[in-house]
């Protein structure tokens, strides 16, 4: 069976989460085949939203269904961003949390078979549910790609995020916020002023005074428990992650930025040594995190995921 033509736009859903407050709800966009039992799951960055995937879904949908194959790619806002809740404790905006909330929505998702893709954060939240030493069957990782972050994070790279983290903004316009952000994002590489503008826009939700000022759609919270980290927490922290990889069983692509602050060359060559033993591709021009819109980013994920040759040249 084939499925031509897959939606262009995503479906919104949402999934309700256990915290200690109460729960919240947690957002999630959906493209191709809603009861497809393959699972693509992106998870963005820090700062970021599910939208960030919109190109990737879009193109691996339409590969997906050229070959006749369903395709299910679920790209969620992670809590405190977007269209999800934000917590009612700043405390709970880490790693524990939101790997919890994930596997709510794999059960919700119910997937058979599961393929994780994640940015930075996004990618910290993948490897903690792919080591999981006994998960349920729909939160078993096949195949885990991990985009421009590792056990080992840059304590550098951690102050430069923490300078802007928090500060949500006032835009008078979309371009406005365009343009501020790519003051701080630079890194992530190349990108025309269209692109540019369509990453931008999901970040972005009007001020609730009326006066079409747009602000940053991210819990300002977010900071403190990043503000409260200190280079002993971060060293513990990293020789957990580190047990955690290895016990990744997934196959894994290690993609990194060439010119990337977070994710070190020394890292990176290390998991291709340990654990799952990860393909490293590098994209040369970019740093701190590729965006998986240019065409080459983007064909070698469809590669990886839908079981063709990748290409680390």
């Amino acid at each position: 069976m084939s499925y031509p033509n897959p939606p262009a736009e995503p479906t919104l859903e949402f999934v309700t989460c256990p915290d200690p407050q109460g729960g919240h709800r947690m957002a999630y966009w959906q493209w191709g085949q809603p009861d497809s039992a393959h699972v693509v799951l992106c998870v963005h960055g820090l700062t970021r939203v599910g939208k960030d995937f919109t190109v990737l879904a879009q193109a691996l949908c339409r590969r997906a269904a050229e070959q006749g194959r369903p395709l299910r790619v679920v790209c969620p806002d992670v809590a405190g961003r977007g269209r999800s809740d934000w917590l009612k404790d700043p405390a709970l905006y880490q790693l524990p949390t939101y790997a919890a909330d994930m596997l709510t929505l794999l059960q919700q998702l119910n997937a058979h078979t599961l393929d994780w893709l994640g940015t930075s954060m996004g990618g910290l939240i993948g490897l903690v549910v792919a080591s999981l030493p006994e998960p349920p069957a729909c939160a078993k990782v096949r195949r885990l790609v991990l985009n421009d972050v590792g056990p080992s994070i840059e304590w550098q790279a951690l102050q430069r995020i923490g300078q802007y983290l928090g500060k949500t903004g006032v835009f008078d316009s979309e371009q406005q916020a365009a343009d501020a952000l790519w003051a701080i994002a630079s890194s992530f590489g190349p990108h025309t002023p269209a692109q540019w503008l369509a990453l931008t826009r999901p970040l972005l939700k009007p001020l609730p005074d009326g006066s079409g000022r747009l602000t940053l759609h991210y819990d300002p919270a977010l900071a403190e428990p990043f503000k409260a980290l200190t280079p002993e927490a971060a060293t513990a922290g990293e020789a957990m992650l580190w047990q955690a990889y290895d016990r990744i069983t997934a196959q894994t692509l290690l993609v990194r930025g060439a010119q990337s602050d977070l994710l070190s060359v020394q890292t990176a060559q290390a998991m291709t040594q340990r654990g799952p033993r990860a393909q490293l591709l590098e994209f040369a021009g970019v740093g701190h995190a590729p965006t998986f819109v240019a065409e080459p980013q983007v064909q070698a994920v469809l590669a990886f995921l839908l079981d063709e040759p990748v290409s680390l040249a």
